[in-house]
C-alpha cells in the first residue's frame, strides 16, 4: 500500500512540470449581467408560455368530457382563465423588464 502511495506521489511530482506548459488564455469572455438576465427570462417565459398552453389544452379537454356536469365544467374553465391570467401577467412582467432595462441603460 505504501509503495502505491509513493508511486502516486511520485507521478504526481513528475505531471507538475508537464502543467506548466499548458496554454494560458489572455482574454477572457466577456459576460454582460444584463444579457445574461435577459437570456433566463426569455427562457422562463417560453417555458411559462408552454406550460400556459398545456394548461389550456387540459382545460379544453376537460371542458368537452364534462358530458355538462356544471362542477366539471366550472373547474375547466378556472383552468383555462387561470392559464390566460398567468399569461397576462407574464406579458406586464416582461413587459416592465424590458422598460427598466431601457432606463437602465440611458
Amino acid at each position: 500500500m505504501k509503495k502505491i502511495i509513493s508511486a502516486l506521489i511520485l507521478l504526481s511530482f513528475l505531471a507538475v512540470p508537464v502543467m506548466g506548459f499548458a496554454e494560458i488564455a489572455t482574454e477572457l469572455p466577456e459576460y454582460d449581467v444584463m444579457r445574461t438576465l435577459d437570456n433566463i427570462i426569455q427562457w422562463l417565459f417560453v417555458i411559462l408560455l408552454v406550460v400556459a398552453v398545456i394548461f389550456i389544452v387540459i382545460g379544453g379537454l376537460m371542458y368537452v368530457t364534462a358530458q355538462g356536469d356544471p362542477e366539471k365544467v366550472k373547474k375547466a374553465s378556472q383552468y383555462v382563465l387561470y392559464a390566460l391570467i398567468g399569461v397576462i401577467v407574464a406579458l406586464l412582467a416582461r413587459g416592465l423588464v424590458t422598460l427598466v432595462q431601457k432606463f437602465m441603460v440611458t
